[in-house]
């Protein structure tokens, strides 16, 4: 169990990288970007071809891996401004022709394994050691995951910080009033598309060399899985004024989606329902704020009723004595 929490902590570490970058679109700018499911692939595709077939340093390759989903990215924000295609059917068509290209980079064959090549993991432990009977593999992945959340978060709370990324923000809330304010709303839109779709590729090639390999098919539901971490981080940790606690509470749940899968399967589930848990979860999720703001209307409404029309408490109109009762009466029928 411990194995599989850890390991569960380990992936959701990458896939909060995903996760931010769904943030970024979906919640920050208010675009709902289906193009992460492409892109994800397309990283890790990219990273596994130039670590394994390429020999090339597995840093950089996952450098490359962020640009070209920033490519992809930038495809969707230019089919959006420019030829004025609604925000989910850009992604569509980008997600639908990175299939294509995800085809290509793989040369015709479903996944690139990456088995022997030296990856972002394996330089910090020496190859078969470990640590409290657990492979020092786990531990890499550990500390390497932290690393790149932790200067993701810093970097991007650094950036929203900026005027260009307090452009982003206010082109998120009010369009129409950032144009009026001389913002170019079609850049900003461009440039979060791109730092979304960079992230889920960088999140993409982390994935692939955590698993030895990437597959032409690794993003499907990659946007189900993004949105339920962005759910859950924000239903637990409600942070409104503080953006870096945001981005922080975007991690935590990615990672407490991921410990929960990974414990649903370690107890025996097929792998086959990981659509309809994470699903589920977004749903659950999502339905929370509307539950809690529908008790709080019925709680005040039942003492709002019980409360008599003139103000008073139920008490003292209880304590009433009959001869003032009487003498109510009386003055009415005169």
């Amino acid at each position: 169990m411990g194995i599989t929490i850890l390991g569960g902590i380990n992936q959701g570490l990458i896939w909060a990288l995903l996760a931010i970058g769904v943030f970024v679109t979906f919640r920050i700018l208010d675009f709902a970007d289906l193009t992460v499911e492409g892109s994800f692939a397309l990283g890790g595709l990219i990273a596994a071809l130039f670590i394994n077939n390429l020999s090339l340093n597995p840093f950089l390759a996952t450098f490359v891996a962020m640009l070209a989903g920033g490519a992809a990215g930038l495809v969707t924000g230019l089919l959006n401004v420019k030829l004025r295609i609604p925000p989910i059917l850009s992604g569509i068509l980008t997600m639908t022709a990175l299939v294509s290209i995800n085809l290509l980079v793989t040369g015709g064959t479903p996944s690139i394994p990456v088995l022997y090549a030296p990856t972002v993991y394996n330089w910090i432990f020496p190859e078969g050691m470990k640590i409290f009977g657990i492979s020092a593999n786990y531990f890499s992945e550990l500390i390497m995951g932290v690393v790149f959340v932790a200067a993701v978060v810093a970097l991007l709370y650094w950036f929203f910080g900026t005027e260009l990324g307090m452009s982003i923000r206010a082109t998120g809330a009010n369009e129409k009033m950032s144009r009026a304010q001389g913002i170019n709303t079609d850049l900003t839109k461009i440039y979060a598309l791109v730092i979304s779709n960079a992230l889920v590729g960088l999140s993409g090639a982390l994935f692939a060399q955590q698993q030895a390999g990437a597959t032409n098919t690794m993003g499907q539901g990659a946007i189900v899985i993004g949105l339920a971490a962005v759910v859950i981080g924000e239903t637990l940790i409600p942070a409104r004024d503080h953006f870096w606690l945001k981005l922080t509470g975007v991690a935590i749940g990615s990672i407490i989606y991921r410990i929960i899968t990974s414990i649903i399967f370690y107890l025996g589930l097929s792998t086959n329902y990981i659509q309809l848990i994470s699903a589920l979860v977004v749903a659950i999720a999502l339905s929370v704020p509307t539950v809690k703001s529908s008790v709080t209307r019925y709680i005040k409404r039942k003492k709002n009723n019980a409360a008599p029309p003139d103000g008073g408490t139920a008490e003292s109109a209880a304590e009433q004595s009959p001869s003032d009762t009487s003498d109510a009466e009386e003055k009415e029928n005169a």
